[in-house]
């Protein structure tokens, strides 16, 4: 099974580290302490083996089984079924990738299954471990500095979500380019799933805290996780800045790139009518010339002695006018 780590606690302090699932429901019930089980990517007949032993309601088990779930908070008689969608920058491809985490907290274990490299839930793990008094309050304390650790995982995330925006602005106040229209597209893209895996996060936690007094949560708890609260809606606030900006840019460099192309056509037009002259001007005497260039015997003035004067002041008359005309009204 892939257990990450899997430990029993008393009084907040780890004092078996089972080595398989049996054991760890055995030394829990054993000591009275609290099981911690930690998930990455398990197979189905895996969660269905920790739903058995712990009574995970079905509808529950169901969305963990599916994945893809959107970020939520539900509660299933004493047990609450968490999502939460972490997020974490890849420098190297300067994208965003979404996990999905799923937690069932009870009244004596917490369930973590996870789906991706983030959040890092080692940390998490160890941070509590350094603090027993924190982590002696129970499964709620371990939900509560999960949601912590998902919440500052997205400030490096905006960071560099913010710092592509940045890019982004520098190209499209040099001048834009139509590939920048693909660019600012996709990370839109990025900016929109973001902010569906943040916007959640607000109600969750004040659903967490109304049911505070109701489930008897201690008070240092709940105001860690109104500071946990204030974080959510900060980076949410700050997601939503991202997508306007973005939504700006595209619209801008759309009016960039038309102006561009406009531009582009107008230059081209002054071209073709330049070249369309010039046509007009040697076709006159090209005319003239080739009427009087064919060899009929019986053809008008063909013996006249001012003939080829004549046509060639009529070729010259033609160009000139034509010349004339054309610079008047800008063509050349």
């Amino acid at each position: 099974m892939p257990i990450v780590d899997n430990a029993v606690y008393v009084a907040g302090r780890r004092i078996e580290n089972p080595t398989s699932l049996e054991e760890t429901f055995e030394y829990m019930r054993a000591r009275s302490g609290m099981a911690w089980i930690g998930l990455f990517r398990p197979t189905p007949e895996e969660i269905q083996q920790v739903a058995a032993e712990f009574s995970l309601h079905a509808l529950a088990v169901e969305d963990a089984l599916a994945g893809h779930q959107r970020s939520k908070i539900e509660r299933y008689g004493d047990i609450l079924f968490t999502v939460l969608r972490p997020a974490r920058y890849i420098d190297a491809t300067e994208t965003v990738e979404f996990g999905e985490l799923h937690v069932f907290v009870g009244p004596d274990f917490v369930v973590t299954i996870r789906h991706a490299e983030s959040p890092d839930l080692g940390r998490v793990r160890r941070r509590l471990e350094d603090q027993p008094d924190l982590l002696a309050l129970g499964p709620e304390a371990v939900l509560y500095a999960i949601l912590d650790e998902v919440v500052d995982e997205y400030q490096p995330v905006a960071a560099g979500v913010e710092n592509d925006i940045d890019e982004i602005e520098d190209v499209l106040f040099g001048g834009g380019s139509a590939s920048l229209s693909q660019r600012i597209y996709e990370l839109s893209r990025e900016v929109i799933t973001f902010q569906r895996a943040t916007q959640p996060l607000a109600d969750m936690l004040e659903g967490l805290l109304r049911g505070g007094e109701k489930y008897k949560v201690d008070l240092e708890l709940q105001r860690s996780l109104r500071d946990v609260h204030d974080h959510s809606l900060r980076i949410t606030d700050r997601i939503g800045t991202f997508r306007s900006i973005l939504e700006n840019a595209l619209t801008v460099n759309a009016t960039l790139v038309t102006q561009r192309q406009t531009d582009t056509a107008l230059v081209q037009n002054e071209q073709v009518k330049k070249i369309s002259g010039w046509a007009a001007i040697l076709f006159g005497p090209t005319l003239v010339g080739t009427i009087y260039g064919m060899n009929f015997t019986y053809m008008p003035e063909l013996h006249w002695v001012i003939g080829y004067p004549l046509a060639i002041a009529l070729m010259a008359a033609t160009s000139v006018t034509l010349y004339v005309v054309f610079r008047k009204k800008h063509w050349l």
